[in-house]
C-alpha cells in the first residue's frame, strides 16, 4: 500500500533516489532536510508501507504569491488588484524505475489535497508550479493548470 509521509532523514533513503533529473535528485540528496528544518519548504515522500525507507517519489510545498496580472482574465475579475497568496509546489519527482505507474498524478493529487486542507487555516488562491521543461508543462496542463501570462513555464491551479 502506498503512503505519503513527511520526509524523515532517519527513515527515508534519500541517497538511493534517482528520477533522471540531476537537479531534482541533488535537491533531495543535499538540501531537502535543511529546507524542511529551516521552514523554507515541506518535503513529502511517497513510500510503500512494507518498504518505508524506499522513496518512490516526492514533492515540496512552500508559501508563495502571484501578481494578479499573471492570471487569466477570468480569474483576475474576482480578485483584488495586488499579489494574491498561493502555495508553490517547487519540486515533483518520481523514481525512474517507477515511471508510467501514475505516481506523478498521485503525488500531485496529494499536494493539491494538502493545500486544500491548509487553505482552511491559511488563505491561498492557487497552487503554483514551475515546469522544468515542455514535457512537465504538458503534464500540468493536462491536470488543469494554466500558464501565467508573462511566464508560460510557471503555471497555476485555482484551489477554489
Amino acid at each position: 500500500m502506498l503512503e505519503e509521509r513527511a520526509l524523515d532523514p532517519a527513515l527515508h533513503d534519500r541517497a538511493d533516489f534517482r528520477c533522471g533529473v540531476p537537479e531534482l535528485d541533488d535537491y533531495l540528496h543535499r538540501f531537502a532536510v535543511q529546507h524542511s528544518q529551516k521552514g523554507v519548504s515541506t518535503v513529502h515522500v511517497l513510500v510503500e508501507t512494507d518498504q518505508p525507507g524506499l522513496i518512490l517519489g516526492y514533492y515540496t510545498l512552500s508559501a508563495a504569491q502571484v501578481d494578479v496580472l499573471q492570471l487569466s482574465e477570468a480569474d483576475r475579475k474576482r480578485l483584488p488588484r495586488y499579489p494574491v497568496p498561493c502555495f508553490r509546489m517547487g519540486r515533483l519527482a518520481c523514481r525512474t524505475d517507477q515511471r508510467g505507474q501514475g505516481l506523478g498524478k498521485l503525488l500531485m493529487g496529494c499536494a493539491v489535497d494538502r493545500c486544500l486542507q491548509a487553505r482552511k487555516q491559511v488563505a491561498a488562491f492557487a497552487l503554483i508550479v514551475d515546469a522544468k521543461n515542455g514535457e512537465a508543462k504538458t503534464f500540468y496542463e493536462h491536470y488543469g493548470f494554466t500558464p501565467c501570462a508573462d511566464s508560460p513555464m510557471t503555471l497555476y491551479l485555482p484551489l477554489g
